[in-house]
């Protein structure tokens, strides 16, 4: 029987000078070219991206025939924070393609930005579906099934029109067939490839022809960051400092990025710990020869004691 191979360690976590903890993981590094300058793990093995694969689906979705722009084609591509403008321009999208609210089949959830949910919770909210990070992704898968005749009650079936055609988007992109396909946590068909096939995917948005599907996404996404994650979120701070760079991130520690040049990046840690995102992505992004003091800003992670900083996460590669 074979023995799965153990993945390297990406980040340390230090706490008053002792390694008091590990995180395990994979990461590929594109050249300008796209070949692989940097392979750490086992990046040709398949994951879930998870929300890494918005920008496909949000492709999927104009390539179905859905006509969206900015705002409103950056949400399609988000996981947002929930914050007030988000909520709003979910309501206003529905409205617009004349759907509801009931309709949408992510599930209810508060705000994903803490200090969001705090606030939302002592208005006296309560878990909605709009308020769901997903929730403008669905809005358009809505309304292009709408739009195009198809079920709106099976729009998440794997079978479904809609999700046909961004299994066949996600194979493209990547370069390689779709593994196997999950279900995501919002409840939508989630296509499992290779941390290279996402680099491959991230990498062909930015260097796709203007006024195609895949460019399109990516300018939006790049012109409207904080649609795409949310005001106090390193996806935005990512695509706002550095010139021309498409970011996202995923649920269980997936992180893609790619520059306009055709570098790019694309990594998973093992035990999906968040905590380690923010270091190991300012190291590669170090790697790939940025130079940015949004890098040291993401790449900060102190851990405290007593209300003091004690220690850090920090990069191992």
């Amino acid at each position: 029987m074979s023995v799965p191979a153990i993945s390297p360690v990406l980040a340390e976590v230090i706490r008053s000078g002792f390694v008091e903890g590990r995180h395990r993981g994979s990461l590929v590094l594109l050249a300008a070219d796209g070949s692989v300058e940097l392979a750490l793990g086992e990046v040709t093995a398949p994951v879930f991206p998870r929300s890494s694969n918005k920008p496909m689906q949000a492709a999927g979705v104009l390539r179905a025939g859905l006509d969206l722009a900015g705002e409103r084609l950056a949400l399609t591509a988000a996981s947002h924070s929930g914050e007030i403008f988000h909520r709003d321009l979910v309501h206003k999208m529905l409205d617009e393609h004349g759907l509801s609210a009931g309709q949408l089949q992510c599930p209810p959830d508060l705000p994903l930005d803490p200090a969001e949910a705090e606030t939302y919770l002592a208005a006296g909210s309560v878990r909605d579906r709009v308020t769901m990070n997903c929730s403008g992704k669905h809005t358009a898968m809505l309304a292009v099934c709408a739009l195009r005749g198809w079920p709106t009650e099976s729009y998440l079936d794997p079978e479904h029109p809609l999700q046909r055609l961004i299994h066949s988007v996600v194979e493209e992109a990547a370069g390689e067939p779709v593994a196997a396909v999950g279900t995501d946590g919002c409840g939508a068909p989630l296509m499992a490839i290779t941390l290279t096939g996402l680099a491959r995917a991230f990498r062909s948005f930015v260097l796709a022809a203007p006024g195609s599907a895949e460019r399109r996404v990516a300018d939006a996404m790049r012109s409207h960051p904080e649609y795409v994650a949310g005001t106090r979120r390193p996806d935005t701070w990512l695509m706002r400092e550095i010139p021309g760079a498409l970011s996202k991130m995923g649920a269980e520690a997936v992180q893609a990025i790619a520059l306009p040049d055709g570098r790019a990046l694309a990594f998973k840690i093992d035990d999906g710990g968040g905590r380690a995102l923010g270091p190991v992505l300012a190291r590669g992004l170090s790697l790939l020869g940025v130079d940015a003091p949004v890098v040291s800003r993401i790449g900060r992670a102190p851990l405290l004691g007593g209300g003091r900083e004690v220690g850090e996460v920090r990069a191992a590669f």
